[in-house]
């Protein structure tokens, strides 16, 4: 099922939830929706469920207009946070609610519906759990019962609002990667809610990140963190030294700071520098020098914490064989690789 979100606006009293957004999404696509607290990506979510309603604007499903449609119309599958499963009812007559509630013709039968229950407790990896009741699974397999209850009314969109938020950092982790497996097993186009960054660049096919009811960008998770198209997209995409200072004549200066700015015009400008993007390089050769005050190993890289003469602050990500030798207060140069530099 194709999407168009098409100049949509909604407030609350006189705070602009969405400005004039607009989003095309694609049948069978992963669609991230990342950003702040306070965004409006839940708001845009929600109205592409049916849930709320724009104030103006249009939604399509397909050539579909379903502006004003509820969600039972739409045919839409919605996963919470918070799981939403009835604590009464075992695993399997949860995955079955959708069905079992369904009136006359369009009701399956016992037969059917067991079966299409069985079909997606393996799909989910829960085989054999179906007698259980929710008090006893763990919040990860719990929220898989709640995706499975999701699917099972094979719907034309599943929505996702912050589905691992309150679980830890290692089943999230899982989770992610049965999300994948799931939608590439089901081809339901799908749009999830996050404002974990790693979770939406590792999931989506495409992210489009919203700040104060407006898209700032939508592209690829290559795009968005090694193309941004503005400097909220670069400061809130991935890890990134900001420093503020002046552009003048295609170069960014700030104290003893100076880097490529490509065409930005003349005048204040923000430039971002990711950790992994600072190489060491020979002395007189830098783009910056710090002065190392912190050193600390992560896996295959090294990260060095130090200052510029003139005060700035600058994290860097650099290859442990690289970073043997290198101690605290050892003055090192460091060469910029790519900077991203946009006007203040």
């Amino acid at each position: 099922m194709t999407i168009s979100i098409r100049s949509v606006e909604k407030t609350f009293g006189r705070y602009p939830a969405l400005n004039g957004v607009s989003l095309e999404i694609a049948d069978g696509e992963l669609l991230a929706l990342l950003g702040p607290s306070g965004s409006g990506k839940t708001t845009l979510l929600r109205v592409i469920a049916g849930l709320e309603f724009p104030d103006d604007g249009q939604i399509l499903y397909g050539d579909q207009d379903m502006t004003f449609a509820g969600a039972a119309e739409r045919r839409v599958g919605f996963v919470f946070q918070q799981y939403a499963l009835f604590r009464h009812m075992t695993v399997a007559k949860n995955i079955a609610f959708g069905l079992d509630v369904r009136k006359g013709a369009a009701k399956p039968g016992k037969a059917q519906i067991a079966a299409r229950v069985a079909e997606l407790l393996r799909l989910v990896e829960l085989d054999g759990l179906g007698g259980r009741y929710p008090a006893q699974l763990s919040g990860g397999q719990r929220q898989r019962v709640a995706l499975a209850r999701a699917l099972a009314v094979n719907p034309s969109v599943l929505l996702l609002d912050e589905p691992f938020g309150a679980l830890d950092a290692t089943v999230r982790r899982s989770l992610r990667k049965e999300l994948r497996r799931i939608h590439d097993a089901t081809g339901v186009t799908t749009i999830f809610v996050t404002h974990d960054q790693e979770e939406a660049l590792e999931l989506a096919d495409r992210v489009a990140i919203l700040n104060q009811g407006a898209i700032e960008q939508v592209g690829t998770p290559d795009e968005v963190h090694d193309a941004p198209a503005g400097a909220f997209v670069a400061g809130f995409v991935g890890e990134a030294n900001r420093f503020a200072g002046q552009a003048k004549g295609g170069r960014f200066t700030l104290d003893d700071i100076a880097l490529r700015a490509g065409e930005v015009r003349d005048g204040p400008a923000l430039a971002f520098v990711r950790p992994h993007e600072l190489l060491v390089t020979d002395a007189g050769k830098g783009d910056v020098a710090i002065t190392v005050q912190h050193i600390a190993p992560q896996g295959a890289v090294v990260r060095i914490e130090g200052a510029t003469e003139g005060g700035q602050r600058i994290e860097a990500a650099i290859a442990r064989q690289v970073a043997a030798g290198i101690h605290p207060g050892a003055r090192l140069e460091l060469a910029v690789s790519r900077a991203y530099v946009f006007p203040a």
